[in-house]
């Protein structure tokens, strides 16, 4: 039988071949060793958000407003022995409040009748509670959108029969497009933080990551007018000064800036 050739060389005959294939099968075992790690690593950060470097700062800003609306309080107490004698005498005075404001030009939907109540009233006499008398009491919420009305519309309210006013409130009917004034100066106020941070450590600021706000509901008011009286009588009273002031709005954002 006659010698045939194979394809393996004989492995103590052929040493360089053989330290060729051994480096060879070496570098491949490292190499597909390193490409399961990384697709390991790939697999591990499916679902994950990135992980950005960033600076957060806080802006505020202010603006100052001119109030265009104020709201009053009016109410009218009667008292009688006879509940229906309060009643009747509480309704005939609210009704000519009520026909001396529509008078000021003010519409129905600025009215708004906010307590109605009847309670009976007692003297103390010799150490025992004695009946007086009922007394009703009715009050309405006004809206005065002509602020130069104001006095004058208080001093009606008197001569109608008014005895009390619990205050007097400014505002602003929308107040969004100062908000948003406000806002854009807390923006800019962030900025100017974040731009002085990132010079300061060395980096650059790249694009806004993350924003949040806080506004108080209602505007901060001060140089405010603000009464709690009783008015009323025959006799008419002068027509009281009343000064509107001015209403701060504030905003306060928080901001992140991703950094390069």
């Amino acid at each position: 039988m006659s010698d045939s050739s194979s394809f393996w060389p004989k492995w103590s005959e052929n040493k360089l071949f053989t330290l060729i294939l051994a480096i060879l099968l070496v570098y491949g075992i490292v190499w597909m060793g390193g490409q399961i790690r990384n697709d390991l690593k790939k697999f591990s950060y499916i679902g994950k958000a990135e992980v950005r470097d960033t600076i957060t700062v806080e802006g505020q800003g202010k603006v100052v407003g001119v109030p265009d609306i104020a709201t009053v309080d009016i109410g009218i107490f009667t008292e009688d022995r006879e509940v229906v004698t309060a009643q009747t005498l509480n309704t005939n005075k609210m009704n000519a409040l009520i026909a001396k404001l529509r008078g000021f030009g003010i519409a129905s939907a600025d009215i708004q009748t906010t307590n109605y109540s009847i309670s009976p009233q007692y003297n103390w006499l010799e150490g025992k509670q004695v009946f007086r008398s009922y007394q009703v009491t009715q009050n309405v919420r006004v809206k005065i959108r002509d602020l130069g009305k104001i006095g004058a519309i208080l001093g009606a309210a008197g001569e109608a029969g008014a005895n009390q006013v619990s205050g007097v409130n400014f505002t602003i009917d929308d107040p969004e497009t100062l908000r948003q004034q406000a806002r854009e100066k807390a923006l800019d106020n962030a900025l100017v933080k974040a731009r002085a941070l990132a010079q300061k450590a060395g980096v650059r600021l790249g694009k806004l990551v993350s924003f949040s706000e806080y506004a108080p509901e209602q505007p901060y008011m001060f140089k405010s007018f603000g009464l709690e009286t009783g008015i009323g009588g025959a006799a008419s009273a002068p027509t009281p000064s009343i000064e509107s002031g001015s209403l701060e709005i504030n905003v306060n954002v928080s901001v992140s800036y991703e950094i390069l």
